[in-house]
């Protein structure tokens, strides 16, 4: 019995199809890496869209960047409805070295934070102090002239209801006065 040559095509057509090809060279391995310090690059800041830069400017605010944070500030500052408080915070290279904070609240309580109670978490572009017991947190971070230091879930460290007047300590980091 004979086959047509139109069968005989699909049949080697099929039977092509199912052939595997050749496999291809082991591509060659990289070169070892030559030791030596890393290459420093510029931090930089993150790209935003033009609405958000335009927001930030007509509020006077600059985004964060990711410079490493360096900070002193020794101060106390006080509001005319008596909420006062005390610093004394020292940073270098985004690595917290002191950190001392009184906050009182009148007729609800203070609150107390100090550096031994904490362990740094991470260092850019927001530095984040987690208590070694509990879930505080402190969060340092540059924005144009001011170093924000701002609490976080830290109804342990304050007595009364103090910690429900909890707000940020606003440092000059060119004056190192803070409010």
């Amino acid at each position: 019995m004979k086959m047509p040559a139109v069968w005989v095509v699909l049949l080697l057509a099929l039977l092509g199809g199912c052939a595997t090809p050749l496999p291809s060279p082991a591509p060659a391995p990289a070169p070892a890496p030559v030791p030596g310090p890393a290459p420093l690059s510029a931090p930089q800041t993150p790209a935003l869209k033009k609405e958000t830069l335009a927001y930030l400017a007509k509020r006077k605010l600059t985004p964060i960047t990711g410079n490493a944070l360096n900070a002193s500030a020794n101060c106390s500052f006080r509001d005319e409805n008596g909420y006062r408080g005390q610093l004394e915070l020292s940073v270098r290279n985004a690595a917290v070295e002191q950190l001392d904070a009184r906050i009182d609240v009148p007729k609800h309580g203070s609150c107390q934070f100090r550096l031994a109670d904490f362990q740094q978490t991470d260092s850019q572009p927001i530095v984040v102090l987690a208590a070694r017991q509990g879930n505080c947190k402190i969060s340092l971070w540059e924005q144009g002239k001011q170093v924000t230091v701002a609490f976080r879930n830290c109804r342990a460290a304050c007595s009364g209801d103090s910690v429900d007047y909890l707000w940020p300590i606003l440092v000059d980091s060119q004056k190192g006065s803070c409010s």
